[in-house]
């Protein structure tokens, strides 16, 4: 991910989820893999295109966790860097289309290679301070048309169904969501390595 997106402050959509702690919350996490480049600017310019607005202002990726109450910023930050600590990269190949219509109106690529590897890293993000439970189970993918008309939502689904593309993952997103629905990047996490924000 560029550090143009890194540092964009974007309104993103999420997937519902209850907290099961008592303790007030005083912000909230989400953790994503961004897709590097030329995939990036090809996939967001493929989400424009199926008149999509939020092209424009949140970058493609695949998330990990998110919107998640924290009740404490240092040790769920902890808590990220070392799953990030143990981390090994991955290969991640994207392909193919689907759709979660009509329980919610997206459109996705999905992941072949890699797929497990983000389903274990969700697993081990998701717990201890960030654990909660999820409205919906868990899937990774990567969001090419959300919330916009049903020809289009066909359209993107028939389209971008032969791509593919892979990439190698060595890295993933903390990012701050705050009160006012925009997500700020608070460090980049390098897999098997100690975090540049740690010093």
């Amino acid at each position: 991910m560029s550090q143009q997106d890194q540092d964009s402050i974007a309104r993103v959509e999420h997937d519902g989820g209850t907290d099961p702690g008592a303790r007030p919350a005083v912000g909230s996490v989400g953790v994503v893999i961004g897709i590097p480049e030329p995939m990036a600017s090809e996939l967001r310019g493929w989400r424009a295109s199926f008149g999509d607005p939020l092209a424009a202002v949140i970058p493609p990726h695949i998330t990990l966790i998110t919107t998640t109450p924290v009740h404490d910023w240092d040790e769920a930050t902890d808590h990220v860097r070392s799953v990030a600590r143990q981390q090994a990269p991955f290969t991640l190949a994207m392909c193919g289309t689907g759709s979660f219509r009509p329980v919610s109106p997206v459109v996705y690529l999905g992941i072949r290679d890699g797929f497990n590897d983000c389903v274990e890293l969700h697993r081990k993000l998701q717990s201890g301070p960030l654990e909660r439970e999820l409205e919906f189970d868990f899937h990774p993918h990567v969001t090419v048309a959300h919330d916009v008309s049903d020809a289009s939502m066909d359209s993107a689904e028939s389209k971008l169904a032969g791509y593919e593309a892979a990439f190698l993952v060595s890295s993933m997103g903390l990012y701050e969501h705050d009160a006012t629905g925009v997500w700020k990047l608070r460090e980049e996490l390098a897999f098997g390595a100690e975090s540049a924000g740690e010093g």
